[in-house]
């Protein structure tokens, strides 16, 4: 194991998006997988983040910063 957090990335992408989705072409390819990302990035809870998206994180911690 090289890399844990690209290694746990890949399997969950694999998983929960590319063992579920069949591309017709490669723009649709694209294009589901820049939602997927998007949703991931943005929305989705993170362990790692307290169980909050990496959205809020980010914003908790821009807070924070502007508070201190």
């Amino acid at each position: 194991m090289q890399n844990g957090f690209i290694e746990s990335f890949n399997g969950r992408f694999r998983d929960e998006f590319l063992n579920e989705v069949l591309f017709s072409t490669l723009t649709d390819a694209r294009s589901e997988i820049a939602a997927w990302k998007e949703d991931y990035n943005q929305h989705r809870p993170h362990s790692a983040l307290g169980n909050i998206p990496p959205e809020e994180f980010a914003m908790k911690m821009r807070l924070e910063k502007l508070a201190a």
